[in-house]
């Protein structure tokens, strides 16, 4: 699954909105397009118009990962996710699987510390190691990865996967061999190099 930016924060907010205020869920379009712009816990702020957000819905509709609840009797319509965990889902996630992929879709790629901050309204987790291992296990369903570690950082930040943006992926660090002449090579160029040295340090007198 393949989402773009808006589709991220429509399913993000469905996704939390279910569990922090499940009696205002499903959500009201104005609901949601609340939620999108909130200025808390979401990276970036967005300003998306009530049109953006249901032209969106169209195509989460279409690709039946929303449902549309049609109100009867001058009832508002509502919207509610078939993102995972329903009988129409093939992904099926546990609460802290869900947490995690939530405040991703929400907020970026964060560092496993960030996560448990973070997702603390959604699912408990007892330490940063529990969070780890969560993310250990989603790393093996594909469905995030863990970012090369920034300069300066002392933690890696993990995204999720179903982004439409290729991720620069942390690799491990390959050492490379070098051959019997390169390694003549280089031993020669380092005796060279100590010869004119010593020559210079002659001519300055030092």
């Amino acid at each position: 699954m393949k989402l773009t930016p808006n589709e991220q924060r429509i399913i993000g907010c469905l996704l939390e909105k279910q569990t922090t205020t499940p009696e205002h869920y499903p959500l009201s379009l104005n609901a949601l397009t609340n939620a999108c712009n909130q200025k808390s816990n979401r990276e970036p702020v967005l300003s998306l118009t009530e049109s953006e957000v249901l032209d969106t819905l169209t195509q989460l509709e279409n690709q039946r990962v929303v449902l549309l609840d049609e109100g009867l009797s001058g009832r508002v319509n509502k919207y509610s996710h078939r993102f995972c965990n329903t009988e129409f889902s093939d992904l099926q996630l546990s609460d802290k699987q869900r947490a995690i992929l939530c405040i991703m879709l929400l907020r970026g790629p964060q560092t496993p510390g960030e996560l448990r901050t973070r997702s603390a309204r959604l699912a408990e987790f007892n330490n940063v190691s529990d969070v780890e291992n969560t993310l250990e296990e989603m790393q093996s369903q594909t469905l995030i990865c863990k970012l090369e570690r920034e300069p300066g950082k002392r933690e890696s930040r993990y995204q999720h996967l179903l982004g439409d943006h290729k991720p620069t992926v942390h690799e491990p660090h390959v050492s490379k061999q070098l051959s019997h002449s390169e390694l003549e090579s280089l031993v020669d160029e380092i005796s060279q190099l100590r010869t004119e040295l010593a020559a210079i340090k002659q001519h300055l007198g030092l």
